[in-house]
């Protein structure tokens, strides 16, 4: 009996032994009482920010990601009167027509492709060809109206990410970079080159606007969304056998 008794009592110690609960507490238990401070890993430093400028395009801070984006050229020079040879040359006739002829109405047509708002024709075009008429009426020459349209290539130049004239200034004799501490001082540079562009070739500048936005914005007019004509059912009629 006693050998028996034994050997129950040896059964089950192996049952609590092997019994996954009890080893699952005893893991517990072992945990709670061997607990080690962890040391406190203090996050990486937070990156530098880095500027952007109103378009989106990042101010240089001396990295890979900050790099500042080059800039686009533009599709044609200041003094191409007749565009370029290729597939828009037709439309470059007709901005050299129109700029030479009835400049309110180029500006006009630039300013609409940049603007598609309801009445943006007719408020550019109205408004240059008043001070045009007052200019000349006053001064002898259109003296005025660049003080309004010059807006127009600073819109151009930044919506398409286009070098300015102080910038391609600066990349040619190097001379002016020194004088400009951020993006701020460096678009007022060439806001007033814009606004000097108009005043000294003032044909010239909006010829060159009117061929690069052709280039690159649809007018307005080719924007419309399409629609869907549904047609009714034809009339159904039951054959008799």
């Amino acid at each position: 009996m006693a050998g028996d008794e034994s050997r129950e009592a040896q059964r089950g110690d192996d049952r609590e032994e092997s019994s996954p609960l009890l080893q699952a507490n005893d893991s517990k238990i072992c945990s709670k009482g061997d607990t080690k401070t962890t040391p406190i890993v203090s996050p990486p430093p937070a990156a530098e920010g880095y500027g952007w400028t109103a378009d989106g395009l990042p101010v240089s801070h001396g990295s890979v990601i900050g790099e500042p984006i080059g800039r686009n050229q533009w599709n044609s020079g200041l003094f191409a009167c007749l565009g370029r040879n290729d597939e828009f040359c037709s439309s470059d006739l007709e901005v050299c027509l129109l700029g030479s002829v009835a400049p309110c109405v180029l500006y006009g047509t630039n300013a609409e492709r940049l603007g598609s708002a309801p009445g943006t024709f007719s408020n550019h075009c109205l408004t240059y060809l008043g001070l045009y008429f007052v200019g000349n009426s006053l001064f002898g020459w259109n003296c005025l109206a660049p003080w309004f349209s010059y807006s127009s290539r600073s819109a151009i130049r930044r919506k398409f990410n286009l070098e300015g004239s102080f910038e391609a200034m600066n990349r040619s004799c190097g001379c002016c970079g020194s004088c400009i501490e951020d993006e701020m001082q460096r678009e007022h540079m060439e806001t007033t080159c814009d606004f000097v562009t108009h005043v000294l070739c003032h044909t010239c500048a909006l010829c060159q606007e009117g061929r690069e936005i052709r280039r690159k914005v649809l007018h307005p007019g080719f924007n419309a969304q399409s629609t869907v004509v549904v047609l009714p059912p034809r009339e159904q009629t039951m054959g008799r056998k």
